[in-house]
């Protein structure tokens, strides 16, 4: 049976939050002992000391994390500057933990080596991974790539980049005891695991498609042949390229589609519009609108969309990954967006999540993994 427990704590003193995080651990345990467990904690945390206490508190625990731009759990829900640990005991399930380092040097590499740490001794078939990686160093795209290659198509990739708090300027990756930059931790789970997931934006598109002509990276040059700035102007009429009306971006077959949102860079002379992730060549790509209640409501459709796809009687817990960019619009009202996962079932599971700077899961159940923007991921686990 996979049990999973939850501590949060909004207390600014970071010896004081870890000790309040462990003793609600340590009561919700009942004397089991944890296997793994993820760390979500905001920036300005001594996040050595925090991971420290876990360690010594939980020998030998498979422990990763990262730092966020806000955090929420089942115990106090949306918080920000707060820290929030779950813990995984179970006798069936193997899960265990790998770190790449240097991901900017060498990311086949680093991707390899943390795959390797986190199978050594491990003889089942891997199920699922569960990916943290650096958001400022290293292209998210190239990352989740790498990593998709390194693991297989049939291996699902869930997580989020790291954040700070809408800062842009340094995160923080965990592994066990350390606190790396320029990282992806990850926890790679096998044996009897059930698992589903759900994502939603709550953005729809709007107008006609066009076809991404000439891109680098994340910078769009030209729509249709035309200036990427003149494709936003036809339906915005001069608004500028914002977070609030992202592209969508259409897979292969134009059935699914991925966010992707600029964060009001563009170049009014040469018409090209700066994006938080790549957009291939030859895409198919749409401007999307929304409202606030649509933003919120998207938690509620992925998180119905997991427990409609959950392959058991009842899922075991909840992991949460939202966008640091819906955080930015919808302000105080962001607290809605967990308040309302929480009206999808009668029972309450344990969970926990993180405001990220871009999600990762599959388009559809048991697909190849997309890096998104503006997305809100459901991730359901429990054990056969």
């Amino acid at each position: 049976m996979l049990k999973t427990v939850v501590g949060h704590s909004n207390d600014p003193d970071s010896l004081s939050a870890i000790a309040e995080v462990l003793e609600q651990c340590q009561q919700s345990l009942s004397g089991a002992s944890p296997q793994a467990g993820i760390l979500f904690a905001a920036i300005d945390f001594e996040h050595p000391l925090i991971l420290k206490q876990i360690c010594e508190t939980y020998p030998g625990i498979e422990l990763i994390g990262g730092t966020t731009d806000g955090e929420m759990s089942s115990l106090l829900g949306f918080e920000q500057d707060s820290l929030t640990l779950m813990l995984f005991c179970t006798d069936n399930i193997a899960i265990k933990a790998g770190i790449g380092r240097n991901i900017s040097r060498d990311l086949n590499g680093a991707i390899q080596s943390a795959i390797l740490q986190a199978t050594t001794g491990c003889t089942e078939e891997i199920k699922l991974c569960i990916a943290l990686p650096e958001s400022l160093t290293t292209s998210a795209i190239l990352i989740l790539d790498s990593l998709q290659q390194a693991l297989g198509k049939k291996v699902p990739i869930f997580g989020g980049l790291t954040a700070d708090r809408w800062q842009f300027k340094q995160t923080y990756q965990f592994y066990k005891t350390e606190v790396c930059s320029d990282a992806i931790p990850l926890l790679l789970i096998s044996g009897s695991v059930l698992f589903s997931h759900g994502i939603a934006s709550g953005w729809h598109p709007i107008g006609n498609p066009g076809k991404v002509t000439k891109a680098t990276k994340n910078v769009v040059y030209e729509i249709d042949g035309k200036p990427a700035l003149d494709f936003y102007h036809h339906y915005l009429g001069q608004m500028s390229p914002s977070l609030e009306y992202p592209l969508a971006v259409f897979d292969v077959d134009e059935t699914y589609y991925y966010m992707r949102a600029s964060g009001g860079v563009y170049d009014p002379e040469v018409g090209s519009v700066t994006f938080f992730g790549d957009i291939p060549e030859g895409a198919i790509v749409q401007i999307t609108e929304t409202t606030r209640d649509n933003i919120l409501s998207a938690s509620q459709v992925s998180m119905m969309q997991a427990l409609q796809n959950y392959p058991g009687k009842e899922p075991a817990t909840a992991l949460y990954f939202s966008c640091c960019g819906r955080r930015q619009i919808l302000g105080t009202r962001t607290k809605e967006e967990y308040a309302l996962t929480q009206t999808c079932s009668s029972k309450s599971l344990p969970s926990c999540g993180f405001y990220t700077n871009g999600e990762i899961a599959p388009l559809e159940q048991q697909g190849i993994s997309y890096f998104h923007n503006e997305t809100f991921v459901t991730l359901l686990l429990g054990e056969a």
